[in-house]
């Protein structure tokens, strides 16, 4: 099974930019597609944002869409998401997760397609 590491939240202001990274090791990181979810304190686990195991396909959450750009460099085994015009509903903790697939455009925002996720990064977003 892939591990994943989540890096690069923080505490930002409203309207500023942060990326976040997932990095993937111990299987080969182009067979998986891939997702972003998030967790907010007292809510249920959300999509955020998903991306094919070739890069092609991407999806996202409407309340994310035109702010946030999932990316994936399988080069590096790593994936990204680039999030900007942070607002205070953005905070939560975000993870990452992998569902291998045979299909090479295959996305999802069901999180039950999903097998390997990441511990997590917290990102705060001050009203």
């Amino acid at each position: 099974q892939v591990q994943l590491v989540e890096s690069g939240g923080g505490l930002v202001q409203a309207g500023d930019s942060l990326r976040l990274s997932c990095a993937a090791s111990g299987r080969t990181f182009s067979y998986y597609a891939m997702g972003w979810f998030r967790q907010a304190p007292g809510k249920e686990r959300e999509f955020v944002a998903a991306i094919s195991r070739s890069g092609t396909n991407t999806g996202y959450a409407g309340s994310v869409k035109g702010r946030f750009t999932i990316s994936r460099d399988n080069a590096k085994n790593t994936m990204y998401l680039q999030m900007n015009s942070l607002k205070s509903e953005d905070t939560a903790v975000y993870y990452c997760a992998a569902a291998p697939r045979s299909n090479y455009y295959y996305i999802s925002g069901d999180d039950q397609g999903y097998d390997a996720w990441g511990q997590g990064t917290q990102v705060t977003s001050p009203q």
